[in-house]
């Protein structure tokens, strides 16, 4: 049977003591969507993302991966499989150009096997020859061949934003998982990251899916919109829906904001 959905989270709870900070959570991600994580601070939106995205193991429930249970898999077995995950504070490689980045995220690259650099050196020879084309094109996607030489400690909260997407495409992702993506960016650059996020999800395909408090953000890439509070999934929808809808005014306002506080 035909599977649409890549992301799957099945009656997932995780305590830290006796706090319980996922309760019983089930959702998912539709294949190719932009899909969006809101909540109140204190919803399990983070914890929840972490045990998608494999650092944090739950303490029941599944996490399913397009088709494949991957629940016991750590952070680099699922992006073997075709899962990326995004931080909030960009992780970039300072000491190297924006360039260089991107050609160090390349998967399977020959130059890192010992026999492979010492007696076929014309083959890792080509291949960082074809990542560095494959870089350039991805430079050129983003729109950051005015950067593309300068060192990555030396760009904007926006720009290491962008160079964090780039670093995805260079590798045979599937899904992107995108935690406060608007965290630290100006508005210039918040456009383009958009812009960009749509069209890898328009023409390469991508599926997303983002945490992010900005609301205009979310209104804009995502649809549709999940709402977690209290550990648990309360509504999904178009933002429209979600916004009028008084169970979530609750969740944010009310009390579920007084509890988490």
């Amino acid at each position: 049977m035909k599977n649409d959905n890549m992301i799957e989270v099945k009656g997932v709870s995780k305590s830290f003591g006796g706090l319980k900070a996922v309760s019983d959570c089930s959702l998912q991600v539709e294949k190719g969507s932009i899909t969006g994580l809101i909540g109140p601070n204190g919803a399990g939106k983070t914890t929840l993302f972490n045990i998608v995205a494999g650092t944090l193991m739950p303490d029941q429930g599944q996490i399913i991966f397009d088709g494949e249970d991957v629940t016991a898999l750590k952070p680099h077995e699922l992006h073997a499989k075709g899962m990326l995950r995004t931080f909030q504070i960009a992780h970039e490689f300072s000491a190297m150009t924006a360039l260089e980045n991107l050609m160090v995220a390349a998967s399977e690259q020959p130059g890192e096997s010992l026999f492979q650099s010492w007696f076929n050196i014309k083959h890792v020879t080509d291949f960082d020859l074809e990542v560095r084309k494959m870089a350039l094109d991805v430079i050129d996607f983003l729109h950051l061949g005015h950067v593309k030489n300068e060192l990555a400690g030396n760009l904007s909260g926006g720009q290491k934003k962008l160079l964090e997407l780039g670093r995805t495409m260079m590798t045979d992702a599937k899904a992107v998982l995108l935690d406060e993506v608007a965290a630290g960016v100006n508005k210039t650059l918040l456009k383009d990251l958009a812009s960009n996020i749509q069209r890898m999800n328009r023409e390469l395909g991508y599926t997303f899916f983002v945490i992010e408090h900005d609301m205009d953000l979310i209104a804009e890439l995502c649809d549709p919109v999940i709402v977690m509070a209290q550990g648990t999934k309360i509504a999904e929808g178009p933002m429209e829906d979600i916004r009028n809808n008084p169970e979530i005014v609750e969740a944010y306002f009310g009390t579920a904001v007084e509890a988490a506080s």
